[in-house]
């Protein structure tokens, strides 16, 4: 008899990163309240008691300093594993991202490696307001020598943890809060790794084809649930990794459906949803069959209300009511 085993995706990542510091000493963690107390969203319970101070450092609230200080262990061949807290403090670190980490293996001629991983929690949830509730993937994507990471899953999120330590970049690991607590799918308990730049057909369909990544795919299946009932087939595809991206996948399901919609939780304006609907039409415009259409968070902070916020992230009926738009 095959047993399940689900983890939360807290749980997932967790165990990803004990993995592999159990594997190679090199790997450390490091990021605020991350030692006794266990991390912000417990990912990192236990690690003091099994590594230690020198492999589990607690850092001040400065986020410039430990992620400066993770991108010069990385550069003198140590693993860290440099927990940001929230996304949107990423923002703090970003010379130390974006002219540092991102750049130093190219200015080097590739003689320097720079194999940081920043972990950050994303998203809408428990109406945490417009400075703890951003998803800026788009944002760093930007940025030429970066990795960026958004898993949707259990089983992702740790399969794309151990691919991005044990590899030679730097990476931006991005966690989902709505994601964090709750179990989805079947994750072994041996190491494994999911290729980075390998996206996944999560429901294969006929008739539209949605691109969607972290919470955004659960709503989509949510919806195309609800639209099976009106005969119209959604085909969910999840990235995975926004960068490096399998556009390749993209194209063949829309092949398929001739129809795409993106689904995103990030801003709408110069967003993920955009870059897709470029990719799409600058590619296979002669693939589709109705106009491109994003459903994405309107160009404005996050609000506090609940009600608010629930107005402006993207929902399972905004999803389902573009659909029908198009078929």
């Amino acid at each position: 008899m095959v047993v399940i085993r689900e983890l939360t995706l807290s749980a997932a990542i967790r165990e990803a990163i004990f993995q592999e510091m159990k594997r190679d000493d090199r790997v450390f963690v490091m990021g605020e309240n991350i030692g006794m107390a266990g991390g912000e969203f417990r990912v990192t319970d236990g690690f003091y008691e099994e590594f230690g101070q020198e492999r589990v450092r607690d850092t001040p609230l400065a986020e410039a300093g430990f992620v400066g200080a993770g991108v010069g262990a990385a550069m003198i061949g140590m693993k860290p594993v440099v927990d940001c807290n929230f996304s949107d403090f990423v923002t703090i670190a970003m010379d130390q991202i974006v002219n540092q980490a991102a750049k130093l293996r190219y200015m080097s001629g590739g003689q320097v490696k720079i194999p940081v991983i920043v972990r950050m929690a994303m998203g809408a949830f428990n109406s945490s307001a417009a400075h703890h509730s951003q998803c800026l993937y788009s944002m760093v994507a930007h940025i030429p020598g970066l990795k960026v990471v958004v898993p949707s899953t259990s089983y992702d999120a740790k399969g794309l943890m151990i691919s991005s330590i044990r590899g030679d970049d730097p990476v931006l690991f991005f966690e989902h809060k709505a994601l964090y607590f709750e179990k989805f799918g079947h994750v072994p308990e041996e190491p494994y790794e999911v290729p980075l730049g390998k996206a996944e057909v999560k429901r294969k369909g006929e008739d539209v084809t949605i691109v969607a990544t972290a919470l955004m795919v659960r709503r989509a299946l949510a919806a195309a649930e609800q639209l099976d009932h009106a005969n119209i087939s959604l085909e969910i595809l999840d990235p995975r990794t926004i960068v490096p991206l399998d556009k390749a996948t993209i194209i063949d399901s829309v092949r398929k459906t001739g129809r795409l919609v993106v689904v995103d939780e990030d801003y709408e304006r110069c967003g993920f949803a955009s870059e897709i609907a470029a990719i799409v039409a600058e590619e296979a415009f002669d693939l589709l069959d109705a106009p491109i259409r994003r459903v994405a968070t309107p160009n404005t902070p996050i609000p506090f209300s609940p009600i608010l916020e629930n107005a402006v992230i993207p929902s399972v009926e905004r999803i389902v009511k573009t659909v029908r738009e198009i078929v």
